[in-house]
């Protein structure tokens, strides 16, 4: 072992919920501000629990519920954003990072407008939650 040896590296830490730090490589401009929105997180957890069950890893929900420790009925819940139109989708996962307080678009609403069958009907509903929540004229575009 070399005595004289040094090792320099940049690093930052963050706070996380309740206070509890982070180690994270890198200078703080590369550490984005914000939260990711708890909806964007359910959407993206939704479409890895169907390619899960699609890729055959589980047989049906019922099987990733047990494996996931949640209820069958959660699990319904959050598969059941896969029923909005794609367009809706990929606008939820890029939704605007959270900075301060709790997220403007809550899962219910979402979850509301996935009940609807027409994604002609689910897109105007999400352009009206849109414009309500974010201020938008249409949608996030």
């Amino acid at each position: 072992m070399n005595p004289n040896l040094t090792v320099t590296r940049d690093f930052h830490i963050t706070r996380r919920d309740h206070g509890q730090k982070q180690l994270r490589g890198g200078a703080a401009d590369n550490v984005p501000l914000g939260k990711v929105p708890r909806i964007a997180r359910l959407m993206a957890l939704a479409i890895h629990c169907d390619e899960l069950i699609q890729g055959g890893k589980f047989a049906d929900q019922s099987e990733l519920a047990r494996f996931g420790q949640v209820t069958t009925a959660r699990t319904t819940q959050i598969l059941s954003l896969l029923t909005l139109a794609p367009d809706i989708q990929e606008e939820i996962l890029f939704l605007p990072r959270t900075t301060q307080g709790r997220d403007t678009i809550k899962e219910s609403d979402v979850r509301q407008i996935a009940t609807v069958l027409d994604w002609r009907k689910q897109r105007r509903l999400w352009t009206t939650l849109c414009d309500e929540r974010l201020g938008t004229d249409d949608g996030l575009k």
